[in-house]
């Protein structure tokens, strides 16, 4: 295909049989909207408990009427789930694609994905890609796929004329608002050729009111890795200008409500770092392919890491001698989810209990138990925020939690114990040590 972007509106098609290989944070959403609008929608995954819990009718993580849908299509016979592939029209892989040795990406559940799905395969059959993944994967998923099954034609050697229509179409959804999002954002979809985008325009129109919008796969491969490197940048300036803030003792927000008076200024706000599964991860997709020319995305990415290790730092100079608690409020790797993927707070944690002489109490709203990386640790305990205050000799603000906010308004707190990370205090409309 050009590499000239062309846009599509939604239209009615009629309705097609659809695999979901994935059943995590985009797969099991993907297919529950898709069978809320009528398609017959098989998912697969690996884990058995998971499979288990989704045909229960229930799901393994909390997003906001996530639970409601699933219910309803397990329920109508339109949502069904697997630990193997099962035949269909369409198949969409949306399986993890996470950093390996290096930070190189690990593609190893792409491929294995590809392998398990292409003896179902037949000719007219669509595969789409919705991991996000460095540029030349979608290519390479062909060639996966061609060598399992070498009887039928694929776009990479057969081009227009392939019995199998192949194509990108990365997610971009935001935890708490994943359903919404689904539905409203434009969609880049990225055809090996014009026929593979226009069966995959196909699918996504059913269900998709946003414009979907047509381009080549290699540059909508490189679409999603330039937006959330686009994203870690801009934080990372708005980070390390935190830092030098604290070096010259000015206060960033005030600053930072400041500069933005200027009326071609946005800066965004500091924080503890950068986590999730997707911004912190995606730009490293960028650079590994070309780490010589990508110098501003590798700068952004060490800032944001270093981040965590500085508060951390900050808090260790803070604290007198001796045994001492400390209270971590917020886990989350963003405000008001349940998500901990890759948190910098909870980095800030694991560094803060690698000081025997700590006792760190960590304050959770949205989680009942703490993640695999902390639960091992003896001198961390996840309490309520009555017992953190009550027990701490310094609160240190990690996530700025609309339930953390409400919960210190009109609490008297004794702001030289506290060290506000993410301005929660400021929010709060409280008065800033």
């Amino acid at each position: 295909m050009s590499s000239k972007s062309s846009v599509l509106s939604p239209q009615s098609s009629k309705p097609t049989r659809v695999c979901v290989m994935g059943l995590g944070y985009i797969g099991l959403p993907t297919a529950a909207v898709m069978a809320s609008r009528g398609l017959e929608v098989v998912g697969v995954d690996i884990v058995d408990s998971v499979v288990d819990t989704i045909n229960r009718g229930e799901i393994q993580f909390a997003e906001p009427d996530l639970d409601i849908v699933v219910r309803s299509v397990v329920q109508a016979g339109r949502l069904r789930c697997f630990v193997e592939p099962q035949p269909a029209d369409v198949f969409i892989i949306a399986v993890p694609t996470p950093l390996g040795e290096a930070r190189q990406p690990d593609l190893s559940h792409v491929e294995a994905a590809a392998r398990s799905l292409a003896p179902l395969l037949e000719a007219g059959n669509t595969v789409i890609l919705e991991s996000t993944c460095p540029v030349g994967t979608t290519e390479q998923l062909c060639a996966w796929l061609g060598e399992e099954r070498p009887d039928l034609s694929f776009p990479h050697k057969a081009g227009q004329e392939a019995d199998i229509r192949v194509a990108h179409c990365p997610e971009r959804v935001l935890p708490g608002r994943v359903l919404q999002e689904l539905v409203g954002n434009d969609r880049i979809i990225g055809g090996m050729t014009s026929r593979c985008a226009d069966a995959a325009c196909d699918l996504y129109r059913r269900f998709v009111r946003g414009e979907l919008v047509r381009t080549n796969v290699r540059t909508a491969e490189m679409c999603k890795l330039a937006e959330n490197a686009y994203r870690d940048v801009n934080i990372a300036f708005a980070n390390e200008l935190s830092l030098v803030c604290e070096q010259h003792g000015i206060d960033p927000w005030e600053l930072i409500e400041l500069a933005n008076r200027h009326p071609r200024v946005d800066i965004l706000q500091p924080g503890v770092g950068v986590g999730g599964h997707c911004i912190a991860v995606d730009p490293w997709f960028l650079i590994a392919s070309a780490p010589e020319l990508a110098r501003l995305m590798t700068t952004a990415r060490e800032v944001n890491e270093y981040k965590p290790v500085f508060v951390a730092q900050q808090v260790m100079q803070a604290l007198p001698d001796g045994e001492v608690t400390v209270a971590c409020l917020g886990l989350a790797f963003k405000p008001n989810v349940e998500d901990l993927r890759s948190s910098p707070a909870v980095q800030v944690v694991q560094l803060l209990a690698e000081h025997s002489r700590l006792t760190v109490l960590a304050v959770e709203p949205h989680v009942n138990a703490l993640p695999p990386e902390l639960a091992d640790c003896s001198n961390v305990r996840l309490v309520s925020l009555d017992d953190a205050l009550e027990q701490a000799d310094l609160s240190v603000a990690l996530v700025a939690h609309t339930a953390l906010q409400e919960d210190l308004n009109g609490r008297r707190l004794d702001l030289a114990r506290m060290i506000d990370v993410v301005n929660l205090l400021g929010l709060n409309g409280m008065a800033r040590s």
